[in-house]
């Protein structure tokens, strides 16, 4: 049940990425052209992603536990480092240069297009680097029951 619920979630995931448009290049960067073409519609699908976040993270962190899994698994640090703002920066600039992000290219496997599985095999090849480079998997995850 539990594999089946995640490839909803992905397909849900990736339909409204589609149909956002935000699975195409070029719409993306249309919207880092702020002296040129620019294309306001990535703000309207990120600011509806985030009511929808908040909405849901209100409700499923109200529960004393998650549907298929003991405990919450929720991010331990906020510490802002220099790890943090290399690794967003390096996120930032790829997406600029790219106009792929993960959630936006995964979807856009689908297509065909070889752009698509450069980038995916860049983005792999980044996260197995920062790995390596790091010396331990990133988990950096705790088991978290929020009534505790």
């Amino acid at each position: 049940m539990k594999l089946i619920v995640t490839y909803l979630v992905g397909l849900v995931f990736g339909v409204g990425i589609s149909i956002s448009g935000m699975a195409n290049p070029a719409k993306v960067l249309n919207f880092f052209d702020v002296f040129g073409t620019w294309d306001p519609s990535l703000a309207f699908v990120m600011g509806g992603a985030l009511a929808v976040t908040a909405l849901g993270y209100r409700w499923a962190l109200g529960r004393t536990a998650p549907v298929f899994d003991a405990t919450f698994n929720v991010p331990t640090s906020r510490t802002i480092d220099a790890k943090l703002i290399g690794g967003s920066a390096v996120f930032g600039i790829g997406w600029g240069i790219s106009g792929f992000c993960p959630g936006g290219a995964l979807p856009a496997l689908g297509t065909g297009r070889i752009d698509v599985f450069i980038f995916t095999a860049a983005l792999i090849a980044g996260i197995l680097a920062a790995r390596w480079l790091m010396g331990h998997d990133f988990g950096g995850t705790a088991k978290v029951n929020p009534t505790a």
